[in-house]
């Protein structure tokens, strides 16, 4: 059995106006997860954003949004890592991902950060790729035929056709997290990508 996951990382930017676009989908999935563990978040400055706690076989599960805009993502991580003594592998962090369609996910430990400022900032913080990562599917301006710029891309809500297909992921994620939560990875990876549209 490997590590079981022990915090849970939410990627997005703090604020009412970036709460319906696309790079906070790390959140909307963060929230949902609190729901599901009967726990809620509450802003802890020393962890530099919101921090949510429940238990699991007697040890703390954190869920963590952080609260210094997606490019600073590490400064919480890291900060609540080592306050805990968490080693990278316990480490699961949510976020949007560009090279995934709508309706699409894949969990993943380690590898690159694929230009994603908020991985790269937590890779730096933790001083290894070696955490997990769900990748939630957003889509890539040009695969969806749009002439936005990623960043641009990015800050906006997703489109009304594209809403429910990310929605259904984000239900398929809720699904595999008590794998993760107990250390079976395999179960969790073939359950999430047994639904990937092709």
């Amino acid at each position: 059995m490997t590590d079981p996951i022990r915090l849970i990382v939410g990627l997005g930017n703090p604020g009412p106006e970036y709460e319906t676009t696309r790079h906070n989908a790390g959140f909307w999935l963060a929230d949902q997860l609190a729901g599901d563990l009967r726990t809620s978040f509450a802003f802890e400055k020393s962890f530099f954003g919101e921090v949510a706690k429940t238990r699991k076989d007697g040890e703390n599960v954190l869920l963590l949004k952080p609260a210094t805009y997606m490019n600073r993502s590490g400064q919480a991580v890291g900060a609540l890592a080592r306050f805990y003594k968490l080693a990278p592998e316990q480490v699961l962090v949510l976020h949007d991902e560009l090279d995934l369609l709508p309706g699409q996910v894949k969990l993943k430990q380690g590898g690159g950060h694929a230009g994603h400022n908020g991985l790269k900032d937590i890779q730096a913080a933790l001083g290894s790729p070696n955490f997990w990562r769900i990748r939630i599917g957003i889509g890539h301006p040009r695969t969806l035929n749009l002439a936005q710029q990623v960043a641009d891309f990015v800050l906006h809500p997703p489109r009304r056709e594209e809403q429910p297909a990310i929605d259904a992921v984000l239900d398929r994620c809720r699904a595999v997290v008590p794998a993760m939560l107990s250390g079976d990875f395999a179960l969790a990876t073939r359950q999430l990508h047994a639904n990937n549209p092709a």
